[in-house]
């Protein structure tokens, strides 16, 4: 299943690349590009657009998980929150 995602880049200058990619991948790419009615370039842009997102993510987690390992979260904490995750039967009635 596929979703339609609408990119705006502000593009100054595209450049070039070369790249080498298996025959499988690349015979998987070419079906996948006219399935999408889209080009190899386009295709290939917004992989590496999402791949860029999935990285950053990835760090911004690890980060966190540093932090929350440093200074572990007290029962306390917790507490706080826990009225929070009540919604009660006001808000079920509503459903």
């Amino acid at each position: 299943m596929w979703i339609t995602i609408h990119i705006v880049v502000e593009v100054d200058a595209m450049k070039t690349i070369q790249m080498t990619i298996d025959e499988t991948l690349l015979q998987r790419v070419d079906q996948t590009v006219e399935d999408l009615q889209t080009t190899r370039s386009a295709f290939i842009r917004l992989a590496l657009e999402q791949a860029l997102r999935q990285y950053h993510v990835r760090r911004l987690e690890e980060r966190d998980e540093i932090g929350y390992t440093a200074v572990p979260a007290t029962a306390s904490d917790i507490e706080e929150w826990e009225t929070e995750q009540e919604w009660g039967d006001e808000w079920n009635g509503e459903k």
